[in-house]
């Protein structure tokens, strides 16, 4: 297999990842329509890479780290935008905000501390990203063809408080706990060399 299709994958994540500025600009100057189909294109793509990725027996650690990032990314730039321009309440996009800084700082700071590891989402993870990526749809698809009812979205938006707490909660309590078992093993190691 030839050398540059192995980055096929990693060039769409890539490319999905630089798709926030231009959603984040879109939402701003009021081109809905435009951010739906540039949001289907993100999408499309997130299932093109991971899936090229196992065919082409090329994953990488670019790849793992880059794909949930773009994830996130484009979620805070998107909720971002709509709080901006007066579509979502400024909490809302706070919250989005705040929860994945911390899980962003975290690994961070686990990486910087033990070196590699494997990200694993969790189920609470997993449902406040959908609560999120369907909330900003409704939102910016109401904007184009309204027929949301308002409750719905009040309904979304405690979902989405919810969710993001307990989510962020639990990446804290589970990561903060094998950061704590692992130095200590480092530090055992250490006091025993």
């Amino acid at each position: 297999m030839a050398r540059w299709t192995r980055q096929i994958p990693n060039t769409i994540t890539t490319i999905r990842l630089l798709l926030a500025v231009p959603i984040f600009v879109l939402i701003l100057t009021g081109h809905f329509q435009a951010v739906l189909w540039t949001v289907l294109i993100a999408g499309l793509s997130d299932g093109v890479d991971g899936w090229l990725a196992r065919r082409l027996q090329c994953t990488s650690r670019y790849g793992a780290i880059i794909d949930p990032l773009a994830d996130k990314v484009m979620l805070v730039g998107a909720y971002a935008g709509l709080a901006l321009v007066g579509l979502l309440p400024a909490w809302v996009a706070w919250t989005v905000v705040i929860r994945d800084l911390i899980i962003i700082s975290g690994a961070l700071s686990y990486f910087f501390l033990f070196g590699s590891y494997d990200m694993e989402p969790s189920a609470w993870g997993k449902a406040s990203t959908f609560v999120q990526i369907t909330l900003a749809l409704l939102l910016t698809a109401q904007q184009v063809s309204p027929f949301f009812p308002l409750y719905g979205l009040k309904i979304g938006f405690a979902m989405l408080l919810v969710l993001a707490l307990v989510s962020g909660s639990h990446y804290v309590w589970v990561w903060g706990r094998r950061g704590v078992r692992r130095y200590r093993e480092e530090r055992g190691s250490g006091l025993k060399s």
